[in-house]
């Protein structure tokens, strides 16, 4: 960082990268691999968010724009071409996602009174034609597998083939890699929405949805039924709109793909932290 004094901006960009750096010092990611995946995503945003339509995004204007070097424009480009840093979209986790959305939301898979219904392994309608629909190339054996681990599904009593949905989200549990998954996902996400209601607020644009609750003189002794609350209420809240949004899924209604879907949706996250005085000690209450 330069000496003058930091815009808002740079302030904002610190309280994201602070705990960044301890969660990269914390799996052993050094610096040197950070700058350089900073370097890539600098190259990727240039040539795929910044192209003039009048103009073709050169390595020259790249790295006017960039700051780098033509040479390591070219090198980033390169390595882009050949090993893309967008994740795969046929993840696991997104696949066993949509099994179990289309468990809550496929009148086929439901009951009498359109809750999940209890399912067989195999049959019509069964889990195994469930995950056949929804899960891509994934076997009904292996997203089983997968949902009974994770507590989403639960078997019927004395080891019976009846399968029962007991929560209406896959929620990786013990997979480190799931989790940066989700990670990146919700932080890209984020930002993204921060991004779009910067520039809509100068064009005079309407803003995307982007709220906080915060508090910073809670006592500790009210944190925990405060997390089971806070837990509770968030769950209900995120099942209501998914209630609402969730049939109309493609992959749910069957509508043809034309025009282009739309990807949206709604993060809610809990935090907490204790508050620190000048010196970095925690203050007791």
């Amino acid at each position: 960082m330069t000496d003058h004094t930091p815009t808002p901006l740079q302030r904002a960009l610190y309280r994201i990268l602070r705990p960044l750096a301890r969660l990269l010092l914390r799996n052993g990611i050094p610096f040197g691999d950070f700058a350089e995946l900073m370097r890539r995503a600098y190259v990727e945003a240039a040539l795929e968010d910044f192209r003039d339509h009048r103009k073709k995004m050169t390595d020259s204007r790249a790295a006017v724009l960039t700051g780098l070097t033509r040479k390591e424009v070219k090198r980033q480009r390169e390595m882009l071409s050949g090993q893309p840093m967008q994740p795969r979209e046929n993840r696991q986790g997104n696949r066993a996602s949509r099994v179990v959305a289309g468990w809550v939301h496929d009148t086929r898979f439901q009951d009498m009174e359109g809750r999940p219904a209890v399912l067989p392994f195999e049959g019509k309608p069964s889990f195994s034609e469930l995950v056949r629909l929804y899960s891509g190339d994934m076997t009904p054996k292996a997203v089983l597998d997968e949902l009974l681990r994770v507590g989403v599904v639960s078997q019927g009593a004395g080891g019976s083939e009846a399968l029962v949905l007991r929560k209406r989200a896959y929620v990786p549990a013990g997979d480190d890699a799931e989790m940066l998954h989700i990670f990146g996902e919700d932080v890209s996400d984020l930002i993204s929405t921060i991004d779009y209601n910067l520039v809509s607020a100068r064009e005079g644009q309407p803003p995307l949805f982007q709220r906080t609750l915060t508090y910073n003189n809670i006592p500790p002794e009210v944190i925990q039924q405060w997390r089971a609350i806070a837990g509770r209420e968030a769950q209900q809240f995120l099942e209501q709109l998914d209630g609402w949004l969730g049939p109309h899924d493609r992959d749910v209604s069957g509508q043809p793909g034309d025009p282009p879907s739309v990807r949206t949706g709604v993060s809610v996250f809990y935090f907490e932290e204790p508050i620190q005085d000048g010196s970095g000690a925690e203050v007791s209450s």
